[in-house]
């Protein structure tokens, strides 16, 4: 098969499947006298592999996985997997946690009166973050700190500490912190956790979706192993 097959079958450009050897994903293929790449079937295997393990995991880890599948580095090959399917599950979590401490704002009603209020640094020590963020947070109006009369230092009453919290779990979660100062305002305007919740939905529909990609990934790749295995063993 020349690239040009390949490319059209998935419709790529010649030079994407070309690079895509380059880079790794697809096993080194013999060159005709004049040059050009031969493709046999074990490469278009590969690169169905590939793109599926990219719709599940992402390019740089499918590309990751392929590089060590074809070099027939095993440990490396499944270490990566590991380490993908822990931060799967750490964002999971993550998810589960986020969606927690949403649904008990939206149970609890805001405080009128900051109590108990800390200094940067105890918040900061509080939520293991560099008080530098909370400076961040404070610019992009997510918390609303005022300051002590007599010190001029920040005070951080319990709608700060709350949403810092939530700026937190927000952040792990890869939102942006524009959008969680929006969520904020909406919280303080409207008392609820209604637009946030909705988000959250989203978040679990694309895990979801991600997650199936996977296991189509890892079915294909399981599929692609033992026609390497076979490749290496000089059977058909």
């Amino acid at each position: 098969m020349r690239p040009v097959d390949l490319a059209r079958e998935h419709a790529l450009s010649t030079q994407a499947v070309r690079n895509y050897e380059d880079l790794g994903a697809l096993p080194r293929a013999e060159r005709t006298d004049t040059g050009y790449r031969r493709y046999t079937d074990l490469h278009a295997q590969a690169l169905k592999t590939f793109l599926a393990l990219r719709a599940g995991y992402g390019h740089q880890p499918a590309i990751d996985l392929m590089r060590s599948a074809n070099r027939n580095d095993r440990t490396a090959l499944y270490t990566r997997l590991d380490e993908l399917h822990a931060a799967s599950l750490h964002e999971r979590r993550t998810h589960a946690e986020v969606t927690s401490v949403l649904e008990s704002l939206g149970s609890t009603p805001l405080p009128r009166h900051p109590s108990e209020p800390v200094t940067v640094g105890q918040l900061a020590h509080r939520l293991g973050i560099h008080p530098a963020t909370l400076r961040q947070w404070e610019n992009a109006g997510i918390i609303q700190p005022p300051r002590d009369h007599t010190t001029g230092y920040r005070t951080y009453g319990s709608t700060d500490i709350r949403d810092a919290h939530l700026a937190l779990y927000l952040r792990k979660a890869d939102i942006s912190v524009q959008q969680i100062a929006t969520f904020v305002r909406e919280l303080r305007q409207a008392g609820n956790t209604d637009r946030m919740l909705t988000l959250l939905t989203d978040w679990s529909t694309r895990l979801s979706a991600r997650s199936r990609s996977a296991v189509n990934g890892i079915a294909h790749l399981d599929h692609y192993l033992t026609e390497l295995e076979h490749a290496r063993s000089g059977r058909s």
